[in-house]
């Protein structure tokens, strides 16, 4: 049972009202650096070179039983401002990121009111099952919540701010750890990133001046060295 939480560089310092977890693992605050060409952020996303596969030690990653996983979205509760073809559109194509380490990934659709299949994975809007976070993933009991709140407060705090963007990066994230990997990356760039593991560490990138070149460094879905990860973990 891992969380994750994201957001915008620019609008960390507007969310201190969060919880102190969720913000430990916002965008870093500007360095002053002057940024490198955004070619250095896409190379680090689309390949995985020898040595990049670290992680924080943060758990132990474990290949999950069965090849074929299925994610059933429930709409209940979610915020008005996100419709519910839009996020099954997020989480579908978080899905099928994922599905290119060899996994068999479906998405389904739960009718408004009804329980979700029981072999399903349960995507739901849910404070309580969140806790605090943008979105947790509960392995044990098979539930990824996203949190309302922390979103209403995302949109109150910067309405500019492109929160399915966010969205899209916490299920991803979540996504993953169902696909068997548990520790968090070092790679700044990586889905599974933490930018920082409260102890003052930070995370690793090609150029360091690649800092801050755009508002949120975590990529929005699984990168070259996510895949190989996975890949490599449910062979």
């Amino acid at each position: 049972m891992t969380a994750s939480a994201a957001a915008a560089a620019r609008v960390a310092a507007a969310l201190m009202l969060a919880s102190s977890a969720a913000l430990a693992q916002f965008a870093p605050p500007e360095t002053g650096r002057t940024p490198a060409a955004p070619s250095v952020r896409d190379q680090e996303i689309a390949e995985c070179r020898p040595g990049e596969l670290q992680t924080w030690g943060d758990g132990r990653d474990r290949p999950i039983a069965s090849r074929a996983l299925r994610f059933a979205y429930r709409h209940d509760n979610a915020p008005p401002w996100f419709s519910e073809a839009q996020v099954m559109a997020l989480v579908t194509r978080s899905a099928q990121a994922w599905s290119t380490c060899g996994l068999k990934l479906a998405v389904i659709a739960v009718p408004r009111g009804q329980a979700p299949p029981e072999d399903a994975i349960q995507i739901l809007w849910s404070d309580v099952g969140s806790r605090g976070q943008f979105a947790l993933a509960n392995v044990g009991a098979r539930s990824l919540s996203i949190g309302p709140a922390l979103f209403a407060l995302l949109r109150e705090r910067n309405p500019r701010h492109p929160a399915a963007q966010t969205l899209q990066m916490v299920l991803s994230h979540e996504m993953g750890h169902f696909l068997g990997l548990m520790a968090h990356s070092k790679r700044c760039v990586d889905t599974m990133s933490y930018y920082d593991n409260g102890k003052g560490e930070r995370c690793a990138l090609r150029d360091p001046k690649s800092w801050g070149s755009v508002v949120e460094y975590r990529s929005a879905l699984p990168t070259a060295c996510d895949i190989e990860r996975c890949r490599a973990l449910n062979r």
